[in-house]
């Protein structure tokens, strides 16, 4: 399989095995109207398999790291400019995210009101990091 290089946009990499699509949904990428490249269960070195997706066109300005780095949080990104890669970055884990994940929770208010965002906090618990609702402290599934 051939896929060829991009001359500008974004590249990322590292995306856990079978999750690209989820990870274009999140940050918003819609791929009727994108050029995009997604390589999935490719080899890896280091996590075994991963997936990789090439956005043509795309200007960094227009990801939300922050997004990226709760759905793929080991993915790594490089921009793309006339044909060479110009930076990496690593996605961090926000402290706090709003109106990307929905509560589980029937019962919560975010998910019986309308117009009340949905927002998560993140929590480490023995060593183990994850997003709480912050009206009724249910665990987010991402």
């Amino acid at each position: 399989m051939e896929v060829t290089s991009l001359n500008n946009g974004i590249i990322i990499d590292h995306v856990p095995a079978g999750t690209a699509l989820k990870v274009l949904q999140y940050i918003h990428v819609d791929p009727s109207r994108t050029k995009i490249a997604l390589i999935m269960n490719a080899d890896s070195h280091r996590y075994g398999t991963k997936d990789i997706i090439k956005i043509e066109g795309m200007d960094f300005a227009d990801l939300d790291l922050h997004v990226l780095g709760l759905v793929a949080p080991n993915a790594t990104v490089g921009i793309v400019r006339d044909g060479s890669i110009v930076k990496k970055l690593t996605p961090t884990l926000p402290e706090h995210v709003e109106g990307v994940i929905r509560c589980p929770n029937p019962r919560c208010v975010t998910s019986t009101e309308r117009d009340i965002k949905q927002g998560f906090h993140l929590v480490t618990l023995n060593g183990h990091q994850e997003y709480r609702c912050d009206y009724c402290d249910e665990e987010a599934k991402l």
